[in-house]
């Protein structure tokens, strides 16, 4: 079995950033205009809008992939292709809005085979409780083992000496051992943004211990709930042998000596300053107002808003809302279900099928319960600018968030924030990491149908003062607890000086994950394909939304 600190040759010398982030991709995404001109524009999410001050403050330096394939010619180490054409040069490091970046060159065959496979097809089932069955190939697992290597290397070419590095997610396990035997004065942190599974199904994976042990190379762990801690935790007492106690595990050091990991809940959140502003908004207000309309005002809009994943619960909260227009307790005229489903993975064999599943059910309820004057489900499979998402939130009665497996779901947060004036009844599933602090949402096991119809029609009769009770006490559990703060807890508890600035501007909206980057990705496409510009995209997506679906709150 290949060792997992594959890095090879002299440690590169310390660089000048007090503060590194090394995340997948970089913290701005490339545009390319109508006229073929490219650009870089800052990501309009939370990560990046709660650590951009410390970055302009700091020394701090952002390392991630530019999003696009690079000639393996130009990337040391890699394998040649036969596959480069339309690959793009290496990118050198830049500047932009008080960010060091440094792009992470990634040839199409890596991208094939550690981030759509190891990283998607191995790691994303099998961390979500083997929803879908988890793949295990050898060759994916050397390519993730070549990228994590070469992220470690630009991650220790890039931090001062005695700096600060924070690692970002699953795709980068194996870094923070590569790091502290390269750079051992390092501060070095790790959070894990989707679950941890449980001993019994991570042991499936088998390179199970050189991941943990890249996760040891850490000075702080930090996942979304305390039962992902506690799994992870387990997990290294059973496969590395070691024992955590209060938290806190120690192991050897590379100069011979010892350190302590620590193991911990960081649930993270949403920019809520610029989401509670749309949600003032007057013209906002009127556009969600207009949505009622142009659904036949319903007496109750349900709203669904995920990314098109097996992990989500779409399938189960179609099934549950159509039972209940089976069984007669709705009609269409009283209750109308708007489903959002963002496009995803969509060159990945299931994610088509799911889709074809989907919208197989979609058109059967349809055909079954439609009348002339109302739909049973407005289905939409696009991707929304986040005013278009606060004008939904303002529609909806009910928000259904009915996933299977979840590491937070900050789509239960966006809502939360948007209608604590506004009152609406929030269906949370037990297994997101949100019921974790959204103890007054009405929680579920999405996998009993009976007990979601029941807690449908129970968010359907609710009692409106008691529904604005539960909606204020979330909303400010969420406005306490931004994801400002989450960047802060974390930073704090690993030390090293650096702390994050106050809220950032209203042009950065909301937490920025895969979905997100898969959401613009998407646009992007799709607007280089009709030749539009980015401002007729997002004109042409309000439009779409307003057309055919959509929804303002009683």
């Amino acid at each position: 079995m290949p060792r997992v600190d594959r890095e090879s040759g002299e440690s590169p010398a310390p660089g000048e950033y007090d503060f590194v982030v090394v995340s997948n991709r970089l913290a701005v995404d490339r545009v390319v205009d109508e006229q073929g001109r490219a650009h870089w524009r800052r990501s309009p999410g939370g990560l990046v809008t709660a650590l951009a001050p410390i970055m302009a403050r700091e020394e701090g330096a952002w390392i991630g992939w530019n999003g696009a394939p690079t000639a393996a010619a130009a990337i040391d180490g890699a394998e040649g292709e036969d596959e480069d054409e339309g690959a793009e040069e290496r990118w050198e490091p830049f500047d932009h809005e008080g960010m060091h970046l440094v792009p992470v060159p990634l040839s199409a065959r890596e991208i094939r085979e550690y981030y759509e496979g190891f990283s998607n097809a191995t790691l994303w089932p099998l961390y979500h409780d083997v929803i879908a069955p988890p793949e295990f190939h050898r060759q994916w697992w050397e390519a993730y083992q070549a990228v994590n290597a070469r992220f470690a290397r630009a991650a220790a070419a890039t931090a001062a000496h005695g700096g600060t590095v924070w690692v970002q997610d699953y795709q980068l396990q194996l870094v923070p051992r590569m790091l502290r035997r390269l750079r051992p004065d390092l501060r070095i942190g790790y959070f894990h943004h989707i679950p941890f599974a449980p001993v019994e199904i991570f042991a499936q994976l088998p390179w199970r211990k050189p991941v943990l042990e890249g996760l040891l190379g850490a000075d702080l762990v930090g996942f979304q709930r305390a039962s992902d801690a506690a799994n992870f935790q387990r997990a290294v007492r059973r496969i590395v042998g070691g024992t955590f106690r209060s938290g806190d595990l120690v192991v050897p050091a590379p100069d011979g000596g010892s350190r302590t990991v620590r193991a911990e809940a960081f649930p993270i959140s949403i920019e809520t300053e610029t989401i509670t502003a749309l949600a003032r908004d007057p013209e906002i207000q009127a556009r969600a107002r207009q949505i009622r309309e142009d659904l036949g005002n319903p007496e109750t809009i349900l709203l669904g808003v995920d990314r098109l994943d097996y992990t989500k619960g779409i399938r189960h909260r179609i099934k549950a809302y159509a039972e209940l227009l089976q069984d007669g307790r709705l009609t269409v005229d009283r209750a109308c279900l708007v489903q959002v489903a963002s496009p995803s993975r969509e060159n990945v064999e299931s994610y088509r099928e799911l889709r074809d599943e989907i919208e197989l059910s979609v058109g059967r309820v349809n055909g079954t319960f439609d009348t002339m004057g109302h739909t049973a489900i407005r289905y939409l499979h696009h991707a929304y600018p986040v005013e278009e998402m606060v004008a939904l939130y303002l529609a909806a009665d009910v928000m259904l968030v009915t996933a299977l497996r979840d590491g937070m779901n900050l789509v239960a947060k966006e809502y939360v924030a948007v209608r604590g004036g506004w009152g609406g009844v929030l269906v949370l599933s037990e297994f997101a990491g949100a019921a974790d602090q959204l103890r007054k949402a009405l929680l579920v096991n999405p996998h009993d149908i009976d007990g979601l119809k029941d807690a449908i029609m129970e968010a359907i009769e609710m009692d409106p003062r008691e529904a604005g009770k539960r909606m204020r006490a979330m909303h400010r559990q969420v406005l306490a607890n931004d994801v400002g703060k989450w960047s802060r807890d974390f930073l704090d508890r690993l030390g090293g000086g650096t702390r994050p600035g106050g809220p950032e501007s209203a042009h950065t909206a909301h937490m920025d994950t895969d979905d997100d980057r898969e959401r613009r990705d998407h646009e992007h496409a799709e607007a280089l394909a009709s030749g539009a510009s980015g401002a007729s995209e997002a004109a042409d997506a309000g439009s779409a939304a307003g057309s055919t679906a959509t929804g303002a709150g009683r």
